[in-house]
């Protein structure tokens, strides 16, 4: 019957429909209470935890998520908005700052790494020069280095030019501005003594930090006496259009050349390829992880080549051309003067600095001719050194006139 139950007897082994019974309803109202009550429990804490309700959220002492508002947003902008193209970490943004946590094992390890596919599309953006800082503490011609890189005094001009890295005395602190170029551009360093390997410890530390960026293409190695002798354009050009890296090699038959020979780096190096040049270097990017990378040549230099042997007037000049001779320029980019004899080169100050000086560095005043990609060219030296900080202020007086920054 309609509104009823069926009851089945099955009496007698036959079966038969009876009469139907019904439900009585005043035992079905407790249940239908008690299911819209616990619905109600259930619904009321996430409306008040999901809703935006910063009231609620307080009550409770939680922070107020407004989680529902974050995802419609999203979904509405879904479909509408254009994707972004997002870069991998190759293309990765280099970091703000220079400083990391990295032993000088791990260090060395992360920078000898070298793409050997051709690399994904990218934006496209001037490959830069790394400027490699080896100095025992202050920057005393710091002004001057920062008119370079920013032009003349544009802040911000040609900074995609160019990289910076400051190897300091341990514990020595760099104190610059935000709008510095060597802002927070210092790296983790060891202490250095003259003519010991640890100079060349820390070049490769150097190298190996600029490394890290990928957008770096030529690493050149300056001091806190060095000054640029044309504007950074020019250098970049001269840097990056080059199919040599400039490292002097000199084949140096005498006491202070082939009489510091260590025997102990037979055979590997044998006396027949043994060179000296300057410690002042300019290097493509492929040699930069050569260097880093060695393991073989520069363990024995480091063990053999002891004072009168000076591993950084000898170690590169000497690997280089035994492993890559055809890209070495067999010169170096940076001017120094030796003609006062001695163990170091001359010293410049104040009353050295003028506008003949100068001009004669550039190549205006004295022509000098040198090879360039095979061809004569009259711009030889991009850097000079050694200036005095008491030279700050003439070299500042005629930068603009005479270097062009």
């Amino acid at each position: 019957m309609p509104g009823g139950a069926v009851v089945v007897d099955s009496s007698n082994g036959k079966d038969r429909y009876a009469t139907a019974r019904s439900f009585p309803v005043k035992l079905f109202r407790p249940l239908l209470l008690f299911a819209v009550l616990a619905t109600g429990f259930l619904v009321t804490p996430s409306l008040l935890f999901l809703g935006g309700s910063g009231a609620a959220s307080s009550y409770y002492g939680l922070p107020s998520l407004p989680v529902p508002d974050v995802l419609l947003a999203a979904v509405r902008s879904a479909p509408c908005a254009e994707e972004k193209k997002v870069y991998r970490w190759w293309a990765r943004p280099p970091s703000k700052s220079a400083w990391h946590n990295m032993s000088d094992e791990e260090l060395l390890w992360a920078a000898s790494f070298e793409p050997r596919a051709t690399p994904p599309p990218r934006p496209s953006t001037p490959r830069k020069v790394a400027f490699l800082f080896l100095t025992r503490g202050p920057l005393p011609l710091a002004p001057l280095w920062e008119r370079f890189f920013h032009g003349t005094g544009t802040a911000g001009s040609g900074r995609k030019l160019f990289s910076v890295y400051v190897h300091t005395t341990p514990g020595y602190r760099l104190d610059f501005p935000p709008s510095s170029p060597f802002h927070r551009r210092q790296v983790p360093s060891k202490a250095t003594e003259w003519g010991m390997p640890s100079v060349v410890d820390a070049e490769r530390r150097l190298l190996a930090n600029a490394l890290l960026d990928l957008d770096n293409e030529r690493f050149v190695l300056v001091s806190e006496s060095c000054i640029p002798l044309h504007p950074l354009a020019t250098v970049h050009a001269y840097l990056t259009r080059s199919a040599h890296s400039f490292v002097a090699v000199l084949d140096d038959p005498g006491r202070d050349g082939l009489g510091r020979y260590p025997d102990g780096l037979a055979p590997e190096v044998p006396v027949s390829r043994w060179r000296k040049g300057t410690q002042w270097f300019e290097l493509h990017r492929s040699l930069a992880v050569f260097v880093v990378a060695d393991g073989r040549y520069y363990p024995r230099f480091r063990e053999e080549c002891l004072p009168r042997c000076y591993v950084d007037e000898h170690y590169l000049p000497t690997v280089l051309t035994m492993e890559e001779p055809g890209s070495v320029a067999n010169r170096s980019v940076t001017w120094v003067d030796w003609t006062r004899g001695g163990a170091h080169p001359a010293r410049f100050g104040a009353r050295d600095v003028g506008e003949e000086f100068l001009e004669r560095l550039t190549g205006k005043k004295e022509k000098e001719i040198c090879m360039y990609n095979g061809q004569p060219v009259e711009v030889c030296f991009l850097f000079a050194r050694k200036f005095a900080p008491d030279a700050l202020q003439k070299l500042l007086q005629l930068s603009t006139r005479i270097l062009g920054y």
